[in-house]
């Protein structure tokens, strides 16, 4: 027998010979998901005067339409407060509690370490930019903390994707675009309350956007490595990630 016919090779058509290129799918996708973050980062650093530039005629025209405007500032506020971090780990608890009473333990895990580590990273990143937040004349709000990602954008982003993740095997029909607009527009105006309110920077929001999509990434890429290892077939992101779990439809 030849050295060639005595190598050991693994089958093609096994999930073993698969995960290999799985994730170098998935560490692709998530590279360049988190090139724009990596972009932004080196703008604000470098201080590119296109950039500042926006930064400082979003932060003083929205601060004076705020500061004339009460009622603005009162709808900012609300929406500031839905996506703070307190709400989000709160909802996700339920979320989590309810995915453990469906036997669906890894999902509930998914949920959990996206959630809770999510906050932690921007942290991380926070410490390590140290950007200032927005210095205004009569501030409408104010926020304790570094400004670059923002928070409440990253987090936002982070939790609208959950959910959708989460739920999407569970709707049907005109339902799941419904859904997904939602989440957009929620994530959306929730970063810009932060601009309005003074606390943040365009740029900090777009950052936090970007790192939050990134998160997520990686997130999904490790829970569909998990569901290739047991030799269950990659899910689709536009069907959730367990979209099997879901009863069919009558």
């Amino acid at each position: 027998m030849s050295a060639k016919a005595r190598r050991p090779t693994v089958p093609a058509g096994k999930p073993e010979g698969r995960f290999g290129l799985r994730a170098l799918v998935a560490a692709a996708a998530l590279a360049l998901v988190a090139v724009p973050f990596g972009l932004l980062l080196l703008l604000v650093q470098d201080k590119w005067s296109p950039l500042l530039r926006a930064d400082t005629g979003a932060r003083d025209d929205l601060h004076r339409y705020a500061v004339d405007h009460g009622p603005f500032v009162i709808a900012m506020r609300a929406l500031s407060a839905i996506g703070s971090t307190t709400v989000w780990l709160a909802v996700f608890a339920a979320v989590v509690a309810w995915l453990l009473w469906r036997r669906l333990p890894r999902l509930a895990l998914f949920v959990a370490v996206t959630v809770v580590v999510s906050p932690i990273l921007n942290g991380v990143v926070k410490a390590a930019v140290h950007r200032s937040r927005p210095l205004l004349p009569d501030p409408v709000a104010h926020a304790s903390g570094q400004s670059f990602p923002s928070g409440h954008a990253q987090g936002a982003i982070v939790g609208c994707s959950v959910l959708l993740l989460v739920f999407l095997p569970w709707l049907r029909g005109v339902w799941r675009p419904i859904a997904v607009v939602a989440a957009v527009m929620l994530t959306a105006a929730i970063g810009f309350s932060r601009v309005a309110l003074g606390v943040h920077y365009v740029s900090d929001v777009l950052a936090g956007y970007a790192l939050g999509a990134a998160w997520v990434a990686a997130m999904i890429a490790a829970f569909n490595a998990l569901r290739v290892e047991r030799g269950r077939p990659k899910a689709r992101p536009t069907d959730g990630l367990e979209p099997d779990a879901a009863a069919p439809s009558q």
